[in-house]
């Protein structure tokens, strides 16, 4: 998982890198959280969640509060959000989360990427067997004062499945009906949560040739371009030899 989590995280960073866009996408977030749990972050844990990744993106705290007081008011934009799934070149499977007030123009955008990278929009629901949703949460590893092995009891009574861990940061992987448990167990530790968010990790890949992957990185790029799409998957093996070809 971390290899493909760092990736597509990188990949995030690459498309949020014009600051106006990426708040953009939180100030979306900030609606939805706002709109499902109330405007107060003590008891709408979703909201607590997108500040928490608006502060690991450097959006100000200013913009946070007005996004708020702004999904909070009648007139806030009326946002939905859908998955959009089917098939890029070669057999890779690619997944959408949007988040959009125009059904069919963000059908209508994602049909068109698809066709014009030679692939096929599904039906919802058509790859779900390809991906298992987990939750996933990045702690920054100076904070942790208890053993590894200690944290790693401690998560277990919030669904922990995986921890990995490198020399900047812990990262916890839960299933994600446990992801509201997770953070609530974090939080209960005083661990300060860099960024958390849904995955769709994935439960096989493909591996095709670094020529061939050209066109499905470039519907990759398209999908992340789009301002209703906020997170892609694809379960694409990403070698080495595609990696250094994309960094190119």
């Amino acid at each position: 998982m971390g290899r493909a989590f760092e990736f597509r995280k990188a990949r995030k960073m690459k498309r949020w890198s014009a600051m106006s866009k990426a708040f953009s996408r939180i100030g979306k977030e900030i609606v939805m959280a706002v709109k499902e749990g109330g405007p107060e972050p003590d008891s709408n844990s979703r909201l607590r969640q997108v500040m928490q990744n608006a502060k690991a993106a450097n959006m100000p705290k200013d913009n946070v509060e007005r996004s708020i007081k702004k999904a909070s008011g009648a007139d806030a934009a009326n946002y939905v959000e859908m998955t959009l799934e089917g098939y890029a070149p070669h057999g890779i499977a690619v997944f959408a989360d949007c988040t959009t007030d125009n059904n069919n123009r963000t059908v209508a955008n994602v049909r068109s990427y698809f066709s014009k990278c030679e692939g096929n929009l599904g039906t919802n629901g058509s790859l779900e067997f390809i991906f298992d949703r987990k939750g996933v949460f990045t702690i920054e590893i100076n904070q942790i004062t208890m053993d590894l092995e200690e944290l790693e009891m401690e998560l277990i009574e919030g669904g922990l499945e995986e921890l990995e861990v490198d020399e900047e940061a812990i990262t916890v992987y839960c299933n994600f009906p446990d992801f509201s448990n997770m953070q609530k167990c974090l939080e209960g530790l005083e661990i300060e949560i860099q960024n958390s968010e849904l995955q769709r990790i994935p439960n096989n890949t493909k591996t095709i040739s670094a020529e061939d992957a050209k066109l499905v990185v470039k519907l990759l790029d398209k999908l992340e371009e789009d301002d209703d799409v906020q997170q892609v998957f694809h379960n694409m093996n990403l070698t080495e030899e595609i990696l250094k070809s994309m960094e190119e």
